[in-house]
């Protein structure tokens, strides 16, 4: 699977890029067929402490995915984007037993 990561409004540093690839290589184990994953990072300028968008976009065959999750740290909102992807891989891939 090839990872793209974008930063916007600021530098990621190599540690977090690092973490992000870590994390989105285990949904290989849930679902084998991904082709690309394109992470986008975001800060927001509020006074809110919750400023930090995380979206998510995997592309399958003949499907993408997409979760945007808005929290105080990147490393949340990766972790709470992958274990919704992972949530619906494991939807698609019950859709495709039902159809083979």
């Amino acid at each position: 699977m090839k990872i793209n990561v974008q930063s916007v409004n600021f530098n990621a540093d190599q540690k977090l890029i690092t973490f992000i690839k870590g994390r989105l290589n285990k949904l290989e184990k849930h679902f084998g067929k991904i082709i690309n994953a394109n992470v986008y990072l975001k800060v927001q300028k509020t006074s809110e402490p919750e400023n930090k968008i995380t979206e998510i976009l995997l592309s399958v065959p003949g499907d993408e995915i997409i979760v945007k999750k808005i929290t105080k740290k990147f490393e949340e909102g990766v972790d709470e984007g992958v274990s919704a992807m992972k949530r619906c891989l494991k939807k698609k891939k019950e859709k495709l037993k039902t159809y083979a």
